[in-house]
């Protein structure tokens, strides 16, 4: 596999991104990533700040190679975040679920480089005005939190490499050397990876989202909860009660009561399987097998090494 920008950037063997999932994404799975080759990303969004302190030491004990830290730019203790992360000495910083025009900066003041996460062209093009180092371009496949005009990975990555320069990684239902390898025919150059990641023995989700999540079918996930931010859940009892409520015209404060703060952790980490959100995208339906992340790096990078000499012939 040829190195790229994204490579480069991050000075990673490969260009493949873990997600910075909520609940997933502690210091085993991410120091596991970055082991193998890829890049290995701290899920900041369900630590608090000192849980987060914990997981940065804890991954430059378990690793020598490049990692960064997932912010979720929404989160109310975000100022807290961005301070251990400078204070800790962090070189990589993946930005969501907000604007990266006020944090951009500050994190280019102390090295670190920046990529934002966007569902749209117009986001992108805000981006790269913001200065950030590149651009994860997600499509509505993907679990958890989404964006709102359900734009598909496929149709979205090549309207975002048209709109911007910077290097670019495509996320959402990707989890194969060949899905890797149409992300970089549409424009991408690195792709990041969050459900392939979240079902390996590494990732800090229970056993039980896991043995659910490699038991699900086509279709038995889908994007709700628009009218407070739009997110992909399995079809359990608490997505039929959600269901139920949107259909008649439920308003956000009904919704709200619906998911109260510790839903998504009750799904992943407390084996509420039934009553918790259980966030996972469209390709769980694909995996049926709990590897480690380095078997899933080795797997896709082998696929997409076979895929394009078998189409290069």
């Amino acid at each position: 596999m040829k190195k790229n920008r994204i490579c480069e950037l991050f000075g990673i063997e490969y260009p493949i991104v873990q997600g910075g999932m909520v609940w997933c994404s502690g210091w085993r799975l991410a120091a596991a990533v970055s082991n193998a080759g890829g890049l290995g990303l701290l899920g900041a969004g369900s630590m608090p700040p000192e849980v987060l302190k914990e997981h940065i030491q804890k991954m430059k004990a378990a690793t020598d190679k490049p990692w960064g830290v997932n912010l979720p730019l929404m989160n109310a203790a975000i100022d807290d975040l961005v301070k251990i992360v400078i204070e800790e000495g962090v070189k990589i910083v993946f930005t969501s679920a907000g604007s990266p025009k006020k944090y951009t900066p500050l994190f280019h003041e102390h090295g670190i480089k920046v990529a934002h996460v966007v569902a749209g062209s117009k986001f992108a093009r805000k981006c790269e005005e913001a200065g950030v180092d590149a651009v994860v371009a997600e499509g509505f496949e993907a679990g958890g939190h989404n964006g709102r005009e359900e734009t598909t990975t496929m149709t979205l990555i090549p309207q975002v490499r048209q709109a911007v320069s910077l290097p670019l990684i495509a996320a959402g239902g990707i989890a194969s050397g060949q899905a890797m390898l149409a992300a970089e025919a549409l424009g991408a150059e690195g792709v990041q990876l969050g459900t392939a990641f979240a079902l390996t023995v590494e990732s800090g989700a229970s056993a039980t989202f896991k043995k659910r999540c490699t038991s699900l079918e086509e279709g038995d996930t889908m994007l709700t909860l628009k009218l407070l931010s739009p997110t992909r859940l399995v079809k359990n009892e608490l997505f039929f009660r959600i269901d139920e409520a949107e259909k008649r015209g439920a308003g956000k404060e009904e919704l709200l009561k619906l998911v109260p703060p510790g839903s998504a952790r009750r799904g992943i980490f407390e084996d509420d399987i039934e009553n918790g959100e259980v966030e996972i995208g469209q390709i769980a339906s694909a995996i049926k097998e709990i590897k480690t992340a380095k078997q899933v790096i080795d797997e896709m990078v082998g696929a997409y090494e076979e895929t394009l000499k078998r189409m290069s012939i």
